[in-house]
């Protein structure tokens, strides 16, 4: 099986200043642009197979800087929908709701067309996108598949869906995304060992700080 690769965009204002952000549609700063050019070496050298990215301009922006020009757009790729919690920071919530964790207890409705998502529901979106690029990886862990036979599958998008998607590839509830912090302008991969999904490589970055771990 090839390895699967999650790259997180580079660094927007909103996610520099911790602003939860879904489908708001913010440029990189300089910053992440720089973040997403440094992003070429870890790719280099990989023999990828299939590469989509989130239809934001963020992700698609990072995408051709990070020299994957070949990306193909998959809306299910789209940010976690926050729902009345957009442009809204962790902190301010918690001083309504004590306690409040995005991965436990979702959001609340947002304006028409962003009625927010449940753990659980972007935990269905993830998987449909895990089915979806199987073939591509050379089918699922631990069917007798060659791992020579695959490329790498590449997804760009956001941190609290890939997080999710992590925890899914991995076999955990959606909720287990909390467990993995993801930068802005990294690249982290899953591959297999004995036949079983597991990490091999988590916010990989070239040269630069780590950049925040939200939205």
């Amino acid at each position: 099986m090839g390895e699967l690769l999650l790259v997180r965009h580079g660094e927007t204002e909103w996610s520099r200043d911790g602003r939860h952000t879904s489908w708001t549609d913010l440029p990189l700063t300089g910053a992440g642009e720089r973040q997403a050019v440094a992003l070429r070496p870890l790719l280099a050298g990989r023999r990828i197979g299939l590469v989509l990215v989130s239809p934001l301009l963020r992700a698609r922006h990072t995408a051709e800087l990070a020299g994957l020009g070949d990306a193909e757009v998959e809306s299910l790729l789209r940010e976690w929908d926050y729902g009345a919690y957009e442009g809204v920071t962790t902190a301010e919530i918690t001083r309504e709701r004590p306690g409040w964790s995005l991965f436990d207890d979702g959001v609340p409705p947002g304006p028409p067309g962003h009625p927010g998502e449940s753990p659980d529901q972007a935990g269905a979106r993830a998987d449909q996108v895990l089915a979806r690029i199987a073939p591509a990886l050379g089918g699922e862990a631990g069917n007798g598949s060659d791992a020579g036979e695959a490329g790498d599958v590449v997804l760009v998008g956001h941190a609290h869906f890939l997080r999710v998607l992590t925890a899914r590839r991995l076999g955990l509830p959606p909720a287990a995304g909390a467990l993995f912090r993801l930068d802005t302008g990294t690249v982290s991969a899953l591959g297999t060992e004995h036949g079983r999904p597991a990490l091999t490589a988590w916010n990989g970055r070239v040269g630069a700080e780590a950049g925040p771990a939200g939205a």
